[in-house]
């Protein structure tokens, strides 16, 4: 794995190479962003832990997403003046949620997925829970995500197949017709049998059924690739543990936490990383770099 990056942020609008080009006509330095993101299962907790404070300090990124905050701005005890923080959180209190701290100044935020359809059920409405925040930046939009469970007995799947995975890609696509996205977050669906450890016997499980397999490959098929498979086509490597049966020491896990990108981005993807060593959470992060 690589090092973590110890630079600070000196440019408001991205870290800057330090190396002079040798291209005479090059006449701007380039702008290097390391992106984060990670299902905190509850930001307070994290903190408690002392794990976040350290990831910060071991890692330092440009820009962080966070899920599943289950707090409001201003519950979680944060020092990081050289974060601007964004949040939409959940309006029922203590669950789900979604926040962005950002080192480079947003052009834009918008809060929640534009859509005229129903999304509540008899679990709530994922509308109303903090569950989609996106900043524009310079070069692309980034959307942070915390997609809605299908639950054990996939009473869920329906709102998920019907709704919001439609609804999420035809706002991708909507974006996409200004500035290519970035898409973060956990998708709550792990694609393909390489992303979990035990596929045979979750086929049918909520995270891995046809329906949430497919709603990942229609976001491949759009044109929005999956990073760290692009990068890493045959690495085993999982990014979420239950907490039941000492399942992330014997590495029985699941990848359902993703960095997207519109195809137009691939040649400024630099690296994409999932961090199983940062604890505190059943999640850990994982992270992209780009440089423009």
């Amino acid at each position: 794995m690589p090092n973590p990056s110890t630079h600070q942020s000196t440019d408001p609008s991205a870290s800057q190479s330090t190396n002079q080009s040798t291209d005479p006509s090059a006449t701007s330095p380039t702008k290097h962003f390391s992106i984060f993101s990670w299902n905190v299962n509850g930001l307070r907790a994290v903190l408690r832990k002392g794990a976040f404070q350290k990831f910060i300090t071991d890692y330092q990124p440009d820009i962080l997403c966070l899920q599943e905050t289950k707090a409001k701005q201003g519950q979680a005890e944060i020092d990081l003046p050289e974060y601007e923080e964004i949040w939409n959180s959940a309006e029922r209190p203590g669950y789900a949620g979604t926040a962005i701290f950002t080192k480079v100044k947003p052009l834009s935020i918008n809060s929640g997925l534009p859509t005229d359809k129903p999304l509540a059920d008899q679990f709530g409405d994922p509308a109303q829970e903090g569950r989609v925040l996106t900043v524009e930046f310079e070069h692309f939009y980034l959307v942070n995500v915390y997609t809605p469970n299908s639950k054990n007995g996939l009473e869920r799947l329906r709102l998920r197949e019907k709704l919001w995975d439609p609804e999420f890609l035809n706002y991708l696509k909507t974006l996409e017709k200004s500035k290519p996205v970035v898409v973060c977050g956990d998708f709550n669906a792990a694609h393909q049998e390489i992303d979990l450890a035990r596929p045979k016997t979750n086929h049918h499980s909520a995270g891995f059924t046809d329906e949430e397999r497919q709603g990942v490959t229609n976001i491949i098929n759009a044109g929005i690739i999956d990073t760290f498979r692009t990068l890493h086509p045959d690495e085993v490597r999982y990014t979420w543990w239950s907490h039941w049966g000492n399942a992330r020491a014997d590495n029985v896990g699941w990848r359902i936490d993703y960095f997207f990108i519109s195809e137009g981005l691939q040649n400024n993807l630099k690296a994409a990383e999932i961090h199983e060593d940062i604890t505190g959470s059943d999640h850990c992060p994982v992270s992209i770099e780009l440089e423009f």
